[in-house]
């Protein structure tokens, strides 16, 4: 009878995995079959997963304590800081978690560039990645904004003055990036939407990275196809 009850407890806990939601990660992040001589430069695309769900995690709550106005933006900051429980140790993982995201995604990049990666079949991955690579940059400029000390201030102006560089009609979008004729408070308070909003379209465009990799399959470090000797994503990578 215990054997029997052993069996229905692990047939239970397997059948989760049969779930349409679920079947999906399964199939995508732990069975989701690999060659079996890649090396460790392969596992930097697991931990830029968990870079960004911790940055998700962080600035979620850390979005529920600060103020998007430029009058209490630094105060709401320091308030985070100070007063609330753990908040500095948020607010430390999630500047740091950026760089360390960045760092993590680098060594992604130079991998897939060392190893020929966005070779064919699979330059939809490479141009996904890219894409990705650039929704990183705006996402980090603009949070750079967000404490609205000095630096984020003139970082914020010099940044998108840019933009009036194109001709005919750069000024005009350098207007609609302010929001008015100075970056103030109409600026601080998108950046801030566009800042929360963006890491979740992140989330939509590695989903794509994902599917687009699973088309044809991994890259190795041979170059070859080794479809017959193949290993599974996790725990490995």
């Amino acid at each position: 009878m215990s054997q029997e009850r052993e069996m229905t407890v692990r047939n239970q806990r397997f059948s989760i995995l049969k779930q349409p939601i679920a079947s999906i990660l399964n199939q995508h992040l732990i069975d989701y079959l690999t060659p079996s001589n890649l090396s460790y430069w392969w596992g930097f695309r697991s931990l830029a997963g968990i870079c960004l769900v911790i940055q998700i995690v962080t600035g979620i709550f850390l979005a529920m304590h600060y103020t998007p106005h430029v009058d209490l933006a630094f105060n709401s900051v320091e308030h985070i800081m100070r007063d609330v429980e753990g908040g500095w140790l948020l607010r430390y993982m999630h500047a740091n978690g950026a760089s360390m995201f960045f760092i993590v995604v680098y060594l992604h990049m130079f991998r897939g560039l060392y190893y020929a990666s966005y070779s064919s079949p699979r330059e939809f991955v490479r141009c996904i990645g890219v894409i990705i690579f650039l929704f990183m940059i705006l996402t980090a400029f603009i949070g750079y904004v967000l404490p609205w000390g000095q630096m984020s201030f003139w970082g914020a102006t010099v940044i998108t003055s840019l933009a009036s560089a194109i001709p005919l009609v750069g000024d005009t979008i350098v207007t609609w990036l302010w929001g008015g004729f100075s970056v103030d408070n109409a600026t601080l308070n998108r950046f801030f939407s566009l800042h929360y909003l963006l890491p979740f379209i992140l989330v939509g465009a590695s989903v794509l990275h994902l599917a687009a990799l699973r088309q044809y399959g991994s890259n190795n470090p041979l170059g070859v196809r080794t479809r017959s000797v193949c290993d599974t994503n996790t725990p490995h990578f």
